[in-house]
């Protein structure tokens, strides 16, 4: 039977133009945090099973590629539970190997650490535009900075990589989950509901204030109090004005400090930003992940429709491992999908040296071959790049596949001829 030569569902193969413009980015992306003092880390793909599945990472534990336990562990006959045959999995996201990663090696690291963690994750997704099942994910964190400096940081670090790979009047919508438990406690909700409200107002973009009602409703809660909640979102202004008049009408049941801070790293990032962004508050933003306890962040951007990064303050995970909470912030940029949007606009790298190809008819002597081969190492020694290929048949075709592939110089040695 002959073997399958398409990638495994939500899998990708990626071609050379693709890669290098993945590579240019990868560049761009290291070199432009290592300025903002953050240092490159690697974790494993491979998690303990029980770190994967602790109630941290929201909807991903249901996405999970777990791993089967090796030789003897792997008893078949034995097995009752889903335990006893799986130890371990492939790491959904970089957050939750990053606090296991601290958590094992703090005393070796500054304080506070600002880590930067590029590598693939998977997830068992449903795979369509710019969401694969294997995919990029590029954070930074910074791990022991309890001030908002840590969302200043990750904010300005974010948007000026972004304006370097070309984007720009992006949007970073930002939000607290305090200010969201504040608002529901101000309506009326109980705190054990406060999740499904929260599920149900993520899907404000899509369904509408009405429809988050119709949903509200229907899940039993009491119409005064949804009437009540949903009435808080009217005529956001999405500037630090509405977030002042929200926490005036949230009085008591929101601490002053959550409301100025939020002012601060807004009025803060916009002060020093170097990339054509603007900031936006939006109470409706939610992020899934139910580890996050601060101020939260997402990217939008009009050409994709959607968001393309995120990130929050989550201070409360790394005690999962250590029994000891760690102030701790992260922003995660979607790779894949600002892959996909360069590709889209056919972005080219920029200062990319002059491809050169030599072609090489058959049959060329021994010694005129050592010429043009000590040519293109010469050449080489410069930075260019030079490829060698033998001449085809059909000469025009590959020039032309040559052309494609970005060589802007093709210089054709026969047997004939004298070596210039």
């Amino acid at each position: 039977m002959a073997m399958k030569k398409k990638p495994v569902t939500g899998m990708k193969d990626i071609l050379p133009r693709e890669m290098e413009i993945r590579d240019y980015c990868i560049r761009e992306i290291k070199e432009t945090y290592k300025t903002f003092g953050f240092t490159s880390i690697e974790t494993p793909a491979v998690e303990h099973i029980e770190n994967l599945s602790s109630k941290q990472g929201g909807e991903n534990e249901k996405l999970i590629f777990k791993i089967l336990k090796r030789g003897e562990k792997l008893n078949l006959e034995t097995a009752k539970v889903e335990t006893d045959l799986v130890d371990g999995g492939l790491r959904y996201d970089l957050t939750v190997p990053l606090c296991r990663y601290y958590s094992n090696n703090a005393n070796e690291l500054p304080g506070p650490f600002k880590a930067l963690q590029m590598g693939a994750v998977w997830r068992a997704d449903r795979p369509q535009r710019g969401r694969y099942r294997q995919f990029m994910q590029c954070d930074i964190d910074i791990l022991g900075e309890p001030t908002i400096m840590a969302e200043i940081e990750l904010i300005l670090a974010t948007t000026t990589l972004l304006g370097r790979l070309s984007f720009k009047n992006f949007t970073i919508r930002i939000n607290d989950r305090r200010i969201l438990k504040a608002m529901a406690a101000y309506s009326g909700f109980n705190e054990a509901d406060y999740d499904a409200v929260f599920i149900a107002l993520d899907k404000m973009d899509k369904i509408g204030l009405e429809g988050v009602r119709e949903e509200l409703i229907g899940a039993g809660h009491p119409a005064e109090n949804v009437d009540k909640y949903l009435a808080l979102f009217n005529e956001n202004t999405a500037d630090t004005a509405a977030i002042r008049k929200l926490a005036e009408l949230l009085g008591d049941q929101l601490p002053a400090e959550i409301s100025a801070d939020l002012i601060q790293i807004i009025e803060s990032v916009e002060g020093a930003k170097a990339a054509d962004f603007k900031m936006a508050f939006d109470p409706t933003l939610v992020r899934g992940m139910s580890y996050y306890t601060g101020p939260i962040f997402e990217i939008s951007m009009d050409e994709y429709g959607g968001s393309v990064g995120g990130g929050g303050r989550y201070d409360e995970m790394i005690g999962r491992f250590t029994g000891q909470n760690t102030p701790a912030c992260g922003f995660s940029i979607g790779f894949e999908r600002i892959i996909m949007l360069l590709l889209e606009q056919d972005f080219r790298v920029p200062g990319t040296v002059g491809k050169t190809a030599y072609l090489i008819e058959k049959g060329m002597p021994a010694d005129k071959l050592g010429q043009i081969i000590a040519k293109a190492g010469q050449a080489r020694a410069k930075g260019e790049i030079v490829n060698i290929v033998m001449m085809k048949k059909n000469k025009k075709f590959q020039k032309d596949q040559l052309t494609q592939e970005g060589y802007d110089e093709i210089i054709e040695f026969f047997a004939d001829r004298e070596i210039q």
